[in-house]
């Protein structure tokens, strides 16, 4: 008497690798697509009897584009569906999903894709929401079977009742000779005693009525036990009833395929035979579909992956980090490069209230690498200003180059920061004989910290600090961003560099009320001077010592000088690229698309804001010929006469004015009839 068969749903096991591969895919490729993503689940063709669930298993690899399963797995070809919202993961029709995932499978069966592809009867998907920030991952499998199929059993009995173990072993070597995607679903026939096995490809279409009576159609059974069915049994009957209808109503013999091990011997032994009554029924009719997974209580529903605990603390900061960053490419800007601003080895020159604020605003966009340079100690005055300080650190009057980057390092265990403690040489500071050789090697420190690195920030809280690395990062062709501030002002600037065309610049065009500056011609901080850096500290009080500020300038500051230099990175021309400054109150803005832009927007030459009026400025000039620091001829004395030079100018500034001849300029004005010019013109 004919009895329903018993059958077993396979069970989701996913692996954490699996979550943090479709993390990376959701972050990196598919960003606000919800398109499915085809994925692979693979289930052990070792039965194991400590195991009294059907497990298939999921992780990295389920994204590769082939099945890479060894010998011993049988592939589910699935789809993943990552909803950008847990509302649309709640609110979607799960049966809506569940019948097109149906549909789709069903049109594989009419048009013999899962013929060709036998895996495809092992069909699933996958309904996720990945909420990235608490590392928490919404997910619900459905394995589709039709509601409508319905197989009847007849008779069952294990495979060595009705076959020796001979052929039985005969079985089993053709079996593993069969590629993992037919391992899933095959035909066994019983021809003169021996047991040829065969791909549906190969033999399916041959059958007719008559020759199925040696036929056996095998499918690999995921059950645990010898007395239920992988649901997909249902999947298998409907490609057959659709392919061999003249099996409509009739009774046909199925091999439900176990591997089972008994001491060194693995074979089919195990293996069930089963007699089953196949129903009148057609494929168009399977219009409602089940499969739909429960959850851990038992009860049908999504199951959540709580990853945070499993992860390492420093792998939850550093991909916190990148998180709002590559969320900027999902629709604000899709094609900025964010690895070339992480890779960006930037140096600090200075590590006061303006370090601090650049190194946390470098943090921000991604920088990995961050050195400071600078030679002062923390003070008691420093921490409420100076935001990688601490009053611990005041108290032990620890060096500024050795506490930042470890405090930095505490912010973001990610970042590669370093410090070296260096008193830059500087213009008008003569150097006796005993400071020579720490003077020298002071130097050198100086220019290899340079050389190394890709971004300058000129950060320090005096001018003529500034001017020796000035010289140097525009010799070596760096990017140099300069940034200074006054009571209620500041002043925000990039550097143009030494060109190898400097006779020949390349032209520009200029747009209507804007003016554009190539970058080989931009001036640096000292092109608007026309005398040399002295000792500002010599002659000083306490109040014109100190960088007497409103406290938010220097945030402001550097904020804004890491903005520019991010701009910088993200433009095709790098330190090339031209200024763009407004010569025309009625000038529109610029169109993003208009060419020698930046992604990012306009890049100017230099910010002057001003807290007082809340207003601020993008003015820009050209390189000065006779710049101490910048000209040509300055950096052309340097390449000739190196260190010479220099020493030269750290005891007289003056040095400067005679190689640049501003001394011989200076000399031909008449102060006077420039004053008493002045008087005139305001009268």
């Amino acid at each position: 008497m004919a009895s329903k068969l018993s059958y077993v749903q396979a069970v989701s096991s996913v692996n954490p690798s699996f979550w943090n591969k479709l993390t990376e895919i959701k972050l990196n490729v598919d960003k606000l697509s919800e398109s499915p993503r085809p994925v692979w689940g693979y289930f052990t063709l070792l039965s194991k009897t400590t195991v009294n669930q059907p497990l298939i298993e999921l992780d990295s690899t389920s994204f590769n584009s082939d099945f890479n399963g060894q010998n011993m797995y049988v592939p589910f070809k699935g789809k993943v569906i990552n909803k950008n919202t847990v509302e649309d993961f709640k609110e979607c029709n799960k049966q809506d999903v569940i019948n097109t995932e149906g549909k789709c499978l069903c049109e594989n069966i009419v048009s013999g894709e899962a013929i060709k592809n036998p895996v495809l009867l092992n069909s699933f998907l996958l309904l996720t929401f990945a909420d990235l920030k608490k590392y928490h991952y919404y997910y619900w499998f459905s394995f589709p079977v039709p509601s409508g199929l319905v197989l009847e059993k007849f008779s069952a009995k294990i495979i060595s009742e009705e076959f020796n173990s001979d052929r039985l072993k005969q079985l089993y070597v053709a079996f593993q000779a069969l590629d993992a995607m037919n391992k899933t679903y095959f035909i066994i026939e019983n021809q003169n005693d021996k047991l040829l096995v065969h791909s549906l490809s190969s033999k399916l279409s041959e059958l007719t009525a008559e020759s199925t009576t040696d036929i056996y159609f095998a499918f690999f059974n995921i059950s645990m036990d010898n007395k239920s069915i992988g649901s997909q049994l249902r999947n298998y009957a409907a490609l057959i009833l659709h392919h061999c209808p003249f099996l409509k109503g009739k009774t046909q013999k199925f091999v439900a395929v176990s591997v089972t091990r008994h001491g060194s011997e693995v074979g089919l032994d195990t293996s069930v035979i089963y007699n089953l009554l196949l129903p009148d029924v057609s494929t168009d009719k399977f219009d409602s579909w089940v499969g739909w997974e429960k959850n851990e209580r038992d009860k049908m529903g999504p199951r959540v992956a709580n990853m945070k605990n499993t992860l390492d603390p420093k792998i939850i900061a550093e991909n916190s980090v990148y998180l709002n960053l590559k969320l900027m490419k999902w629709r604000i800007v899709p094609d900025i490069n964010l690895e070339v601003t992480e890779n960006a080895k930037c140096l600090l020159i200075g590590a006061g209230t303006l370090g601090c604020a650049v190194a946390r605003c470098l943090l921000g966009w991604g920088v990995r690498n961050i050195t400071f340079a600078d030679n002062g100690y923390v003070s008691h005055s420093n921490p409420v200003r100076q935001s990688l300080y601490t009053y611990e650190d005041a108290l032990s009057m620890k060096a500024k180059s050795e506490v930042a980057p470890k405090n930095l390092e505490k912010i973001f265990p990610g970042v590669n920061a370093k410090g070296v403690h260096i008193c830059i040489p500087m213009p008008g500071h003569s150097v006796g004989e005993s400071m020579l050789k720490q003077t020298v090697e002071a130097v050198q420190v100086l220019t290899d910290l340079i050389k190394d690195h890709d971004i300058i920030f000129l950060l320090t809280d005096s001018r003529e600090s500034r001017w020796l690395p000035t010289l140097l990062g525009c010799y070596h062709k760096k990017i140099v961003i300069n940034s200074a501030l006054g009571f209620d002002s500041y002043l925000v600037m990039r550097h143009g560099c030494s060109s190898d065309t400097s006779n020949n610049p390349e032209l520009v065009q200029d747009i209507e009320g804007y003016k554009i500056i190539d970058g080989d011609n931009l001036g640096c901080y000292f092109c608007n001077d026309v005398t040399a850096p002295g000792d500002s500290m010599k002659n000083r009080t306490l109040d014109q010592q100190c960088t007497v500020t409103r406290p938010g300038v220097a945030q402001i500051a550097g904020a804004l000088a890491v903005e520019l230099a991010v701009s910088i990175l993200q433009h095709e021309k790098r330190i090339k690229a031209p200024a763009f400054y407004k010569i025309s109150s009625k000038a529109e803005d610029l169109d993003p698309e208009i060419e020698n832009q930046c992604i990012l927007g306009l890049i100017p030459h230099s910010i002057r804001g001003f807290l007082s009026s809340f207003n601020q400025m993008l003015p820009a000039t050209m390189k000065y010929d006779k710049c101490v620091a910048c000209s040509d001829v300055i950096l052309n004395e340097y390449k000739e006469k190196g260190i010479d030079f220099l020493l030269k100018v750290f005891d007289s500034s003056k040095h400067l004015e005679d190689v640049t001849k501003l001394t011989e300029m200076l000399a031909d004005f008449d102060m006077d009839e420039i004053l008493e010019f002045s008087d005139e013109e305001i009268e």
